[in-house]
């Protein structure tokens, strides 16, 4: 149970890096300070996917859920949500070729926008 438990969790913070990653750059509107943490995050996601590279998180859960003895995700809402995220079917070289352009495509986005939105509040009286 622990170790399901555990894989679960180790599941949903692989889908909050992914998401802080991809849109992260949108809380530097809020707080600029995290751009020291944002940045290297944004940077490792690109070059995951361009380089084709598994995250460290991917063999981690496989084991946890291995030592639980499962076999595959064929389990409950974080499986069967969750999973076809994370891990797509038949993930081929292309599709993280496709997944680093889109990391990197929307991080652009945003941190020009927030460099737009922060020089405009500058010129502001």
């Amino acid at each position: 149970m622990f170790y399901r438990l555990a894989a679960d969790a180790v599941l949903v913070i692989h889908l909050l890096f992914i998401l802080f990653a991809l849109f992260g750059g949108l809380l530097l509107l809020w707080r600029g300070w995290l751009i020291a943490l944002h940045l290297p995050t944004a940077i490792w996601a690109t070059v995951v996917g361009f380089l084709g590279w598994v995250c460290p998180l991917t063999p981690l859960e496989n084991q946890l859920r291995a030592a639980s003895g499962e076999q595959g995700y064929d389990g409950g809402f974080i499986e069967h949500y969750l999973l076809p995220l994370i891990y797509p079917a038949n993930l081929t070289l292309n599709m993280q070729l496709f997944f680093g352009i889109t990391a990197l495509s929307i991080n652009l986005a945003i941190y020009s926008l927030v460099l737009y939105l922060r020089s405009r509040q500058k010129g502001k009286p």
